[in-house]
């Protein structure tokens, strides 16, 4: 290389690692002080909890994670957590285990050994205030995760729930199992006394770090609505977007949601990767408008003992699933790395526990280190976009108990709506009611479909936005029967001079059409209503049934909203700066593979082999680099590694580099070369050369790489 090359390159090297210097682009969780077996090389690690671990106090947690260049943010739980000192009282010499949330039995119900999941009283919110984000603040931490504010939606029945109902209310507190009202009630206090704990304490935090001269930032590390109201728990959600103390999401989608069975086509089953698709996207849908921050999180295993070979199958789903929303590149890579690196699982078929197998771990590592590589792109999924489908927080609201004999098995009526879209390939969003009165939450949207057969109104505006968007040419769909006993609860739109059967009834009234209409459809302005009398869950529940739904929104796509082909495919694919995306479904129209040309260096491999075309079969999913994307050809790059790669130098005919990564893992990396290296140094921290495994492809000009991680950083230099 002549040398006026030399300098140029020089400088954007060093300017790259400025650069990641600087990001809080990738994070992960840790409860444990840092060790080299859990090095995980992200941007931030996050430390929970303020609470000693062995004889090392919360402050010594967080020096150890700086002192290895670490910048520190700080997470704990806000509806539970090692808060001995409030619930066994030595705090305010006063006992507070009663204040779990408590079932109809009277059973407290529990996190751990004395952890309740609590009931979010004024006391609880000062021990937050002053005892758990004082401390952290103090400690110079200035980024805060308050997660999972979560009330089960089986509880409501403690003293201290009932006293809250009293206040809120006004008038004594109701058994939730005796009537659809009053559940609905219930579930609303839930909802508020979460909503305002989160105000609460994040208002103190910014108010406190102002003190300390400190911008403290407060975000919310949550399950996604869809997995919350699946899973029957009561949580603020959609509306702390909108509180100006809140600066940003964690979306806590894995494997142990994902993998909750769903019915589609009348079988019940996971669908992992369909599931985890539509939990991304309702959080981005939650957020987007708002402008928040959004991390996507996923975990390479998950709370539940399983085997190795699961682990991996389903992380590759769930990792698919969030590369495919490109409007988010802001990652928490994994939770709990001491659980992953340092736990033993069960191997496939056997009983045997092993630690996380070497090729799994290089695998994975490949995956979250190309989480600090990718960015946001203006690209978007292959398939038929526009289509919505309208969720809100009231989803959660009446999921439990059953009332008058209606239910939802698996939360059908969601999946009715949206899955029949996932299988056919069409890249279907949902839509938060809660940020209809946001323009860009509709912007994009061609024809949204909405249901209230599993959701209800929160007041009379909602409609005015939607009768709005159609007569300015959009296409609703309204899919429901309105016979869910929560159609009648005491609520907006059945009293103050109101005196509707259904809120349906109110949005047709503003869309100019008669209450309780049958299938019809009808010109609204320079959009279009169509009528289906049918419960969505039927969509998913019944074999074959999703069809005539199908094609109703086929019409409505093209011959209404006029937004082009409604296109029926069994895949997603997504082109992401270098990066390639697949999944493709089984159950779909089709079984046909999808083949990716290349040459493409396949990063769910960990040789990361150099492939002229990759096959990918249905219900499987494939992570590519794509060596025709590479930006500078005259550059050497380190393209996928099992390692994060610092101080880059390029010096005439040499490239040279540190990765570092957790002990006790295999490096495995691809590296782009101008020409074949004639030498190869790796040495580890004492100068001492380390055995590698090598090879050269012509075809693509990249060299594989391979040797023992160190977290101190192995020194690689390459020279042609």
């Amino acid at each position: 290389m002549k040398l006026k090359h030399i300098i140029p390159v020089l400088i954007i090297s060093c300017s790259l690692f400025a650069n990641i210097q600087a990001q809080e682009k990738t994070a992960f969780q840790t409860a444990h002080h840092w060790i080299p077996e859990i090095d995980v090389r992200s941007d931030i690690a996050i430390v929970y909890g303020v609470s000693e671990r062995g004889k090392m106090t919360f402050e010594e947690r967080v020096k150890s994670w700086r002192d290895r260049g670490y910048k520190v943010h700080f997470m704990t739980g806000i509806a539970w957590g090692q808060y001995d000192d409030y619930f066994l009282g030595k705090w305010d010499c006063q006992n507070h285990l009663g204040e779990g949330q408590q079932t109809v039995k009277g059973d407290t119900i529990w996190h751990g050994r004395n952890i309740p999941y609590v009931v979010p009283v004024a006391s609880f919110i000062k021990f937050m205030q002053e005892r758990v984000v004082k401390r952290v603040i103090d400690a110079g931490i200035s980024s805060i995760y308050l997660e999972e504010p979560e009330f089960w939606a089986r509880a409501g029945y403690s003293e201290v729930f009932k006293q809250e109902w009293q206040k809120y209310y006004g008038f004594p507190w109701r058994a939730q199992h005796e009537s659809p009202e009053n559940t609905y009630l219930s579930s609303k206090l839930k909802y508020q006394l979460y909503y305002n704990a989160i105000k609460e304490v994040s208002s103190y935090a910014k108010a406190y770090g102002k003190t300390k001269g400190l911008d403290v930032k407060v975000y919310i590390p949550t399950h996604s609505l869809v997995n919350y109201s699946s899973w029957q728990i009561v949580s603020p959600e959609a509306s702390l977007a909108s509180l100006p103390g809140i600066d940003g999401y964690i979306a806590q989608v894995w494997t142990g949601t994902s993998r909750e069975p769903t019915f589609f086509n009348g079988v019940k089953k996971e669908r992992v990767f369909e599931n985890a698709f539509l939990e991304y996207g309702s959080m981005v849908s939650m957020t987007a408008p708002t402008k928040r921050k959004l991390f996507f999180l996923t975990d390479p295993i998950e709370d539940w003992p399983r085997d190795w070979a699961d682990y991996k199958r389903n992380y590759e789903a769930t990792f698919t699933a969030k590369l495919l929303y490109p409007m988010v590149a802001d990652y928490e890579v994994m939770p709990w790395p001491e659980r992953i690196y340092t736990r033993p699982y069960k191997l496939a078929n056997s009983d045997e526990k092993v630690l996380i197998p070497k090729y799994y771990s290089t695998q994975m590592q490949v995956m979250v280190n190309a989480l600090n590589d990718i960015q946001v792109s203006a690209n978007h999924v292959t398939g038929t976009g526009g289509i919505g489908v309208l969720m809100s927080n009231s989803l959660m609201f009446q999921r439990f108990p059953t009332h008058n004999g209606y239910e939802d098995p698996q939360f059908s009526n969601f999946y009715g709506q949206t899955l029949p879209f996932v299988k056919r390939g069409i890249p279907v969003e949902t839509v938060h009611m809660e940020n209809l009165s946001y323009p860009a939450t509709l912007k994009n949207i061609r024809v949204l479909v909405v249901s209230y057969s599993n959701m209800k109104p929160h007041d009379a505006d909602v409609h005015k936005y939607l009768a709005d968007w159609v007569k300015s040419g959009g296409v609703l769909v309204y899919c429901g029967e309105d016979d869910d006993p929560y159609q009648k609860v005491m609520e907006w739109w059945n009293t103050k001079g109101n005196n509707y059967a259904a809120p349906a009834d109110h949005l047709f009234k503003q869309l100019g059409i008669e209450a309780g209409t049958e299938d019809k459809s009808f010109a609204v302005g320079k959009g279009k209503v169509y009528v289906i009398r049918q419960n969505p869950k039927a969509f998913a529940m019944q074999a074959g049934t999703d069809a005539k739904y199908a094609d109703i929104i086929k019409q409505a796509y093209e011959s209404d909203a006029k937004a082009g082909k409604f296109l029926v495919k069994n895949n997603f694919y997504l082109k992401r700066g270098p990066y390639d995306i697949v999944a493709v479904m089984d159950e779909a129209v089709s079984n046909e593979p999808y083949t990716v040309t290349g040459p493409v260096i396949d990063l769910f491999d960990p040789k990361l082999p150099v492939l002229a075309k990759k096959i990918v079969a249905p219900g499987t999913q494939a992570f590519l680099y794509n060596i025709n994307r590479i930006e500078n050809k005259k550059t050497p790059k380190v393209l996928a590694s099992a390692s994060r790669i610092y101080n880059e130098s390029v010096n005439g005919r040499s490239y040279s580099f540190t990765a570092k990564s957790p002990v006790n893992t295999i490096n495995s990396m691809r590296i782009y070369l101008p020409f074949a290296p004639k030498t190869t140094v790796v040495t580890n921290t004492k100068g001492e050369k380390t055995t590698v495994e090598n090879s050269w492809d012509k075809s693509s000009n990249t060299y594989y790489l391979s040797f023992d991680n160190d977290p101190d950083g192995i020194s690689v230099s390459l020279s042609w």
